[in-house]
């Protein structure tokens, strides 16, 4: 049976889209997620998907929670992802500092626009404990709250929302950047062999590979983005200007667990036991993917 790849259509996801139009359904099909990776975990969890192409710290955090519905299995974009803060066209919010005390529109528990607000408050210096959310589901959701006033703001990723905010459809007041390399892939633990998962990696990665060459980020990638979905040329070359894909879809830095976690945990996102390290085995499904260590790092060769 094919894997059952889950994944939220945007731009990131350009590689896999090119991968699928050639593997035609033979190994893996593609199950859209677009409520982001609060539905892709929900998924997971209730055998809907086998693997999905997620947010990092959603992931990380969910694992740290207890979640055994999947590890981690690769690693698909090094860049950090910049979510834009978005409110209401009209809104009285003109920019971040005004949102303490406000209720916040995310799409679910769990998600990115969820565990990136705890980050906001804690860059902002504002008590997270005191956090009020208010679950949207989707985008249009997200959207119809900031505009009626039942939230303050949302956070999504900047390209995605930015035809929004050209249609004045919502407005931008400010961006808070990952302080991690922004998409990751888990996989449950029992449904998807590591034989399969190696050979959807490591294929994934040649259209990684392919797909962020200098040439192909001059002509190809962008053409293939605006077909895709619609967005304009020059929105498309400054994304591509930014982003950074993973040379190996097989490899996951230590380095990327332990500073996801210490943030997520100074921001009050999750708790860890004191004293405790962090033992990587229950995030990492190792007979799968290769965890590399900052010492190993310093002997990989670029390629």
């Amino acid at each position: 049976m094919p894997l059952r790849i889950g994944y939220v259509r945007e731009h990131f996801c350009s590689p896999l889209l090119q991968y699928e139009a050639e593997d035609k359904g033979k190994t893996f099909t593609l199950v859209e997620c677009p409520s982001g990776t609060g539905q892709l975990i929900s998924r997971l969890t209730n055998d809907e998907i086998d693997v999905a192409i997620a947010l990092t710290d959603p992931l990380i955090a969910g694992i740290a929670k207890g979640s055994q519905a999947y590890k981690l299995v690769g690693s698909y974009v090094n860049s950090p992802l910049k979510w834009a803060v978005i409110t209401g066209y009209n809104s009285p919010y003109k920019q971040i500092s005004d949102l303490q005390g406000t209720t916040l529109g995310i799409s679910r528990y769990g998600s990115g626009s969820h565990t990136m607000a705890y980050v906001m408050a804690l860059q902002q210096g504002w008590p997270t404990d005191q956090l009020k959310f208010g679950v949207n589901n989707d985008i249009r959701g997200l959207l119809g709250s900031v505009n009626d006033g039942s939230t303050s703001a949302f956070m999504w990723e900047w390209f995605t929302t930015k035809p929004f905010a050209d249609a004045k459809e919502c407005r931008f007041i400010g961006a808070v950047p990952t302080p991690w390399p922004s998409w990751l892939i888990a996989a449950h633990p029992e449904r998807a062999s590591p034989a399969e998962l190696k050979t959807f990696l490591s294929t994934l990665t040649s259209y990684v590979r392919e797909f962020q060459k200098p040439e192909s980020r001059a002509g190809p990638s962008v053409e293939f983005i605006k077909k895709t979905f619609g967005y304009p040329e020059e929105d498309v070359k400054a994304w591509l200007q930014t982003v950074e894909y993973t040379l190996d879809c097989t490899q996951i830095h230590s380095e990327v667990l332990n500073r996801t976690l210490s943030v997520l945990e100074q921001a009050g996102a999750v708790t860890l036991q004191e004293g405790e390290g962090i033992d990587s085995s229950e995030f990492v499904n190792r007979n799968v993917a290769t965890l590399i260590t900052p010492e190993e790092e310093k002997h990989i060769v670029t390629r």
